[in-house]
């Protein structure tokens, strides 16, 4: 296993976050560049100080880097920084995705169709079976799960991928080699082999409670929707949920009774119009368009002459739909280098003009190959 140094150290810069990450490349060009670049050049890059740049200059941080490699290495972990080839595509365009991410394990953090299954640590038996039955109708599907590896519904969503044959991955808040709860050691074990482990922590990072909510927003980004099963009024389930919301993400929510404290957060997403009613797989299935095939066959005709008014980016979104015939929002922000506040009016302007039409699970389909 191959790690970059100076990727890793990188993570390590007291005061450096992802985003300032992301500025230091864009400035510099790469990782090593960062720390050979010399402190004035340093700062004269937007948000870094004097003591931000003299503590990527503290060699102690290469120092680190290293001791958390061989801590990589003895996990058999990769290491996957945003500008990697293998860094989960549907990441790269979240304002605040991480810059680096661990992995342990087999599953595709790129595979074709993902959700994110969440809920109350004190899932009900209705709750559980829910968790199941939805499980056990996406197999035709080849659907990775992600979830938390917390108690609850978490739990019972790995164990039911384990069961029916799905891969599954657990976003962790601590470090590769701490698994939390300690309980879950054994389904965390046998996940490596049929799905992973993934963290944005170094090893040896505890699961404190400021990471919880960046583990949910990992999530909601590596998924084509969420489904809540169970939630209180507030909770990471609602979290996860709200980070789901602003990436564009499909969200779902299985109603419950109104006497239980752990449907009303489900009940409170879908009152407030922030997830759609969940009553069947069928539901998810339909409204994610996975009964239809992969790539669907355009209409078969004359494209029509583009208007002379067409502009530059509503060429290149055209460009890239006749190229691939269906693409996802998130694909299409980041092969287009368009930001999705922007992207979204101008698909919105050539589905009216004609041009595009919008398919379920926020994919878009030029009207004419």
């Amino acid at each position: 296993m191959t790690h970059n140094l100076h990727q890793v150290a990188l993570t390590l810069v007291p005061g450096v976050g992802s985003i300032l990450i992301r500025q230091l490349i864009s400035y510099c060009g790469s990782a090593a560049d960062v720390f050979q670049a010399p402190l004035g050049r340093l700062l004269k890059i937007p948000g870094i100080g004097e003591v931000t740049a003299r503590a990527i200059h503290k060699p102690d941080v290469l120092t680190t880097a290293e001791q958390v490699i061989k801590q990589l290495e003895k996990l058999d972990a990769h290491s996957l920084f945003f500008t990697d080839k293998n860094y989960p595509a549907r990441l790269k365009n979240l304002y605040d995705a991480p810059a680096m991410l661990y992995f342990r394990g087999s599953g595709d953090l790129n595979a074709p169709r993902t959700i994110g299954l969440v809920g109350t640590r004190q899932a009900t038996d209705y709750g559980r079976r829910i968790t199941a039955d939805l499980i056990e109708a996406l197999v035709p599907y080849g659907v990775t799960v992600f979830s938390g590896l917390a108690y609850g519904i978490d739990i019972a969503a790995h164990r039911a991928s384990l069961t029916s044959g799905l891969p599954t991955i657990g976003v962790m808040a601590s470090g590769l080699d701490i698994i939390y709860p300690n309980i879950h050691q054994k389904t965390a074990q046998e996940m490596l082999v049929q799905g992973g482990l993934l963290t944005e922590s170094t090893p040896g990072t505890k699961p404190d409670a400021h990471l919880f909510p960046a583990r949910n927003r990992i999530i909601a980004g590596l998924s084509d929707a969420v489904v809540v099963v169970e939630a209180a009024a507030k909770g990471g389930a609602l979290i996860t949920a709200e980070y789901a919301n602003n990436y564009h993400r499909d969200v779902f929510a299985v109603p419950g009774q109104l006497n239980q404290a752990f449907s009303a957060g489900c009940n409170k997403l879908i009152r407030e119009n922030k997830a759609q009613i969940y009553t069947s797989p069928r539901d998810l299935i339909e409204a994610m368009n996975w009964d239809a095939p992969v790539t669907e066959p355009s209409p078969k005709g004359i494209p029509p002459a583009l208007p002379l008014d067409i502009t530059e980016e509503e060429s290149q979104i055209l460009a890239l739909l006749r190229q691939s015939a269906t693409l996802h929002i998130d694909d299409l922000s980041w092969q287009a280098q368009i930001p999705m506040s922007r992207l979204a009016s101008v698909l919105l302007n050539l589905e009216f003009r004609g041009f595009v039409r919008s398919l379920p699970g926020k994919t878009y389909a030029p009207v004419y190959a």
